[in-house]
């Protein structure tokens, strides 16, 4: 494309602003749907992006990747944030660009309705233009997606493997779930800072919760464990099921000198008797 055409586009737009923002944003409102609460921050996004279009077209022509549309993409991918906290579907994202069309098409045809050959130098160069600043768009939404489906992940890994202090000296880590190479590094982390943070020296790890052992579940169970040693802490592992049990068995998995106990209970009255305490009733 050359210049005489980059420029056209941009002093049509110039020229149409007004009526160009207010086509847009009536197709904006048929599209999307996005109701009277949101309205404000629309008008201004679509008020700011037009204004920003304009001027990267004047400046750098229709590629989207020089400094000079830099504005716009960081534009484009603050709006796609902000979209996805708002809850938008991509759809509905991509429509900010995309319902840009009609309203701009229109103007070009007006403008240049007697000159075929710019007309369709300028229409093609247009649609090439908003395609792409669409993809953009939905490429930005997809990241900000999926790092807030990674956090959202991180945040459930950490909230399934709280530690608990059950006396002084002693926590208990209660595990639901499968228990996988990501979660077992999480699990030690968290049981190792409240190790260091409450000066512990006594971990219950309680797998009741945790519905297969196999050999990967022993061996991160064993890390936990050897892991909790070299901060001098001892590990009892309770929720050992009958099942588990034989399953242990068959698959030669050595705990080596790691108590066991059937129940957390179990567990918890062996970390009393060696911290020399005891539960007894009180007599009525």
């Amino acid at each position: 494309m050359n210049k005489l055409v980059h420029t056209r586009l941009a002093e049509i737009i110039s020229k149409h602003e007004s009526d160009i923002l207010k086509e847009w944003l009536e197709n904006q409102r048929a599209e999307t749907r996005f109701g009277a609460s949101l309205e404000a921050n629309v008008q201004e996004q679509s008020r700011e992006f037009l204004a920003l279009l304009k001027d990267a077209v004047h400046q750098g022509g229709a590629d989207i990747m020089t400094t000079e549309w830099t504005d716009v993409r960081a534009m484009l991918t603050n709006l796609s944030k902000k979209r996805v906290q708002q809850g938008f579907t991509p759809s509905q994202t991509a429509m900010f660009i995309f319902s840009l069309k009609q309203p701009l098409f229109e103007h070009l045809r007006m403008e240049l309705g007697q000159d075929s050959e710019a007309l369709a130098h300028e229409t093609w160069m247009a649609t090439l233009l908003l395609d792409k600043l669409g993809l953009c768009t939905a490429e930005a939404y997809q990241k900000t997606r999926e790092e807030v489906i990674g956090r959202q992940q991180q945040e459930m890994l950490e909230l399934s493997t709280p530690v608990v202090k059950l006396w002084q000296g002693i926590l208990a880590l209660p595990l639901i779930g499968t228990l996988d190479s990501q979660r077992t590094q999480v699990v030690m982390e968290s049981l190792l800072q409240q190790v260091v943070d409450t000066g512990s020296d006594i971990a219950i790890i309680d797998i009741t919760g945790v519905p297969i052992v196999d050999t990967l579940v022993a061996q991160h169970l064993l890390k936990t464990v050897a892991a909790a040693r070299l901060m001098g802490a001892d590990c009892i592992i309770s929720g050992i099921r009958p099942q588990i049990a034989q399953t242990i068995v068959h698959l030669g998995v050595a705990l080596g000198d790691v108590i066991t106990k059937a129940t957390l209970a179990d567990a918890f009255a062996v970390a009393l008797k060696r911290r020399g305490l005891a539960v007894q009733a009180i007599k009525a």
